[in-house]
């Protein structure tokens, strides 16, 4: 489950400590709080504590965090002089904390649990870096993929290389499979998508698809053709789409990953967690490659027996 490990305890205590970034930065912090959802559920894989942004910082373009909440970059893409100033080059070297935190983790869990890395997607990080963060409502790729496509196709091409980068360098670390999050997949409409995004991922995954396997996240997207064609073994399905219709949709040879909504880890007492999370396994009842998961991210305020009692329950159900 993305993101569990910040309803513990015991991260809080490290947040009192230091920052988000400082977590992220540190080799010996990530590789801690990477472990800590691993010792509390032993879930079946861990996944490395990070944060999409690291691959534009990494390019010459910071980010931070608000005050109120929600990311700032240090200053948004404006011109085309600013696109052209982004820095692919040396990549990996700006990126070896995040190396030698894979090392690291992948010492610990001892060939117990899998380790998965990841990135975000060429047109979700295109999106935080012209807004200039995070935004409710991002408008300014979109308006560039309407207006001036080929201004975004640099930028995109450029983001390309940089993930490609450094989801091989993740590759050489240990990782046992990777994940791209395409978090504002579902903003384009269907018609757009292959274009501004699933293309972009597409060309990634050719580069490391048949080094290890793929997870592709792509929030909101129902364009099955492009998802399917991208080349990655498995798809992430969100909470808002039907397991069942996501099953008819997708071949048979693509894994499905999902979708149990993350609200529900706060709405329902255990007992229901149990019946909705056994909902969802009988949905998916003889379909060869179904990973069960959230359909996004842990909210930070979940209890921790709400997770205990849905890992419980998918480890004792049978078909």
């Amino acid at each position: 489950m993305r993101q569990a490990g910040r309803c513990l305890p015991e991260y809080r205590a490290l947040k009192e400590k230091y920052s988000f970034l400082q977590l992220v930065r540190t080799p010996e912090l990530a590789t801690e709080v990477t472990l800590q959802p691993i010792r509390r559920f032993g879930f079946d894989a861990a996944i490395l504590f990070s944060d999409i942004l690291v691959v534009p910082e990494a390019m010459g373009q910071g980010y931070s965090f608000r005050d109120g909440g929600g990311i700032a970059m240090d200053f948004a893409l404006r011109e085309p002089s600013d696109i052209r100033k982004l820095n692919t080059e040396a990549i990996e070297d700006r990126l070896q904390y995040v190396s030698a935190a894979l090392t690291s983790i992948k010492y610990h869990l001892s060939n117990e649990t899998a380790l998965l890395g990841f990135a975000g997607s060429p047109w979700t990080l295109a999106n935080f870096m012209l807004e200039g963060g995070s935004s409710k409502t991002p408008s300014r790729a979109l308006e560039l993929f309407r207006t001036n496509r080929s201004l975004l196709y640099q930028l995109l091409e450029k983001l390309t290389v940089a993930v490609t980068k450094f989801l091989r360098q993740q590759v050489a670390a240990g990782v046992d499979a990777i994940q791209i999050f395409d978090s504002h997949g579902g903003i384009l409409p269907k018609d757009w998508f292959h274009a501004a995004s699933g293309e972009w991922i597409h060309r990634i995954i050719s580069e490391i698809d048949e080094e290890i396997p793929v997870i592709l996240f792509s929030k909101g997207t129902r364009d099955w053709r492009s998802l399917s064609n991208s080349g990655a073994n498995v798809i992430g399905i969100d909470h808002t789409f039907d397991l069942l219709d996501a099953r008819r949709a997708l071949p048979a040879e693509i894994a499905i990953q999902g979708n149990l909504s993350p609200e529900l880890l706060l709405a329902l007492s255990p007992k229901e967690l149990g019946f909705a999370t056994e909902s969802l396994l009988r949905k998916m009842q003889g379909r060869d490659g179904y990973i069960f998961n959230l359909g996004h991210g842990v909210p930070p305020n979940t209890p921790v027996e709400n997770i205990a009692r849905v890992v419980e329950t998918v480890r004792n159900f049978h078909e």
